[in-house]
Parts: structure tokens; sequence; C-alpha cells
């Protein structure tokens, strides 16, 4: 096969050459006609002996320099899409988690709101604790307070009522009733 392109690109340069050569004849006629194509023949010949020494001499290295240059691209075409493969999996590693992120988010407001409605569960029911403990403690001191004040009305009235009774009798008890009185009250406490 390469030797075939080589041919085919020499046998291309021979052409063009001939036909250079042919358009840059300039009159004449027969002589001058074949004079022409011996000069044309032996410049092709030059020409070939000429690619033939560049073969000879430079050919393994033009050979080794376009297939070395055709393996760096293969080479660089694998690595290209090594590193594409790559790229598409660390894209689609940073959706799956941007994808997680989201969900992450998700769950931690969840989370916050499944403890703000537990910390409002806890905070009404210690208000409704602390609401009965103050009720408690409220019908605790009005009872105190009745008992309280009733105790002070009897003792106001007991007051009252000894006084009106002190004055009732103050005024209906003379001195020798109030004597009389007196050593009656003496005589009860001395015997007992």
């Amino acid at each position: 096969m390469r030797r075939l392109r080589s041919i085919g690109v020499i046998a291309t340069a021979l052409v063009f050459m001939a036909v250079a050569a042919w358009a840059s004849e300039q009159g004449g006629g027969e002589a001058a006609h074949g004079g022409s194509w011996m000069n044309l023949f032996w410049r092709t010949v030059n020409f070939v002996i000429f690619v033939a020494i560049i073969y000879k001499l430079a050919g393994k290295r033009i050979r080794e320099f376009f297939t070395g240059r055709r393996h760096r691209i293969a080479t660089e075409l694998k690595d290209l899409e090594t590193r594409k493969a790559d790229t598409e999996k660390r894209l689609a590693e940073v959706e799956q988690s941007i994808a997680d992120l989201d969900k992450k988010r998700e769950d931690i407001l969840a989370e916050y709101k499944q403890q703000g409605e537990a910390l409002k569960e806890s905070i009404v029911a210690k208000a409704h604790e602390r609401a009965e403990q103050i009720q408690a403690q409220a019908e605790k001191t009005a009872q105190q307070e009745l008992r309280q004040a009733v105790k002070d009305v009897r003792a106001e009235i007991a007051e009252a009522v000894a006084s009106a009774a002190e004055k009732s009798i103050a005024d209906k008890l003379n001195k020798e009733d109030h004597k009389k009185l007196v050593q009656d009250y003496l005589t009860k406490v001395v015997l007992n």
C-alpha cells in the first residue's frame, strides 16, 4: 500500500513536470519539439535519481517522522478521549453531588421543622403545666386569704360584740353590780 502511494506520488510529479515543460516550450518545429522532449526526459531521470537518493538517505527518518506523528496524534486522541470520559464522569459526580445537596437541604429543613414542632409542643406543654401550677397556687392562696378574711371578720365581730357588750354592760351596770361581777369572776378563776 505504501509502495503504491509512493509510485502514485512519483508518477503525479512526473506528469506535472512534463506538462510544465511542454507548456513552457517556445515556438519551434519538430527539431525544437524533439529536443524539448529529450530535455524533459533527462530532467525527469535527474528528478527520479534525486528522489531515490533522498529516499535512500532520509526515507527511514521521513517514514519514522510521519509514523511517529501518526502515533502521537493517535495517542493524543486516545488521551483526549480518556480525559473527556473522566471529565464527563466528574461532571456526573458533581451533578449527583448537587442533587444530593438539594436532598440533604430538604432533609435538614424537614429535621429542623420537626425539631421546631417538638420544641413548640414542649413549650406549650410546659406553659400549660405552669398555668395549672399558677392556677392551683392562686386557688390555694385564695382559700388561705378567704380563711384569713373569715378569721379576721370573726375577730372583728367578736371584738365589736365584746365592745358592744362591754358598753352595754357598762351602761346597765352600776357600781355594785360591777363589784359583784368582778367578785364572781375572781371566785371562778381562783376555784378552777
